[in-house]
């Protein structure tokens, strides 16, 4: 790993800050209300993605290995659970109506991912279809492993609609 990159300037955080608002809002999340507290996280992601190429959570260690990080490329697969279940996300970043409001406040969130013998869990990681039944379908159906979106076409989409993951953070699905 090159550890040789520059420090993000105050006008790229603050630029991936308000694209990172945008989007969540477009996909009915919120981010922290603590702008300074989401700005150094910001910082950590943009660290991360000069340091692998892509926007691993700052606040989880990475293999340096995308196929290996998947489930921790912001936002993590592991992100609604967490929200539903403890108001934020793993790192914070993400909060839900009740946090922002004030109604809720946010306590420790237990790490979801689990350790595997050669390297990190990755959700949906072992082909299996999630269906009871099996179905016969002209084409497949693709599931982003960030939000649940489901399409049918011969592949993924290279950027999901709802939350703008990669083509990479689909899986088959059926």
């Amino acid at each position: 790993m090159n550890e040789n990159f520059n420090e993000p300037t105050d006008s790229e955080v603050d630029k991936l800050y308000a694209r990172l608002d945008r989007e969540a809002k477009q996909g009915g999340y919120f981010l922290n209300p603590d702008a300074e507290f989401v700005k150094g996280l910001v910082r950590g992601l943009l660290i991360n993605e000069r340091r692998y190429g892509y926007r691993a959570c700052p606040c989880r260690l990475a293999a340096g290995n995308k196929q290996q990080d998947l489930d921790i490329i912001c936002p993590c697969y592991y992100r609604d659970a967490d929200i539903s279940e403890f108001g934020a996300c793993y790192c914070a970043l993400y909060v839900s109506a009740a946090v922002l409001k004030g109604e809720k406040e946010l306590s420790c969130i237990p790490e979801r991912r689990q350790p595997k013998e050669t390297g990190m869990a990755t959700p949906g990681a072992s082909g299996a279809s999630t269906c009871a039944t099996p179905v016969k379908l002209s084409v497949p159906v693709w599931r982003c492993l960030v939000c649940g979106y489901l399409c049918g076409r011969e592949g993924p989409p290279e950027v999901c609609p709802i939350c703008k993951a990669g083509k990479e953070r689909f899986e088959r699905f059926i």
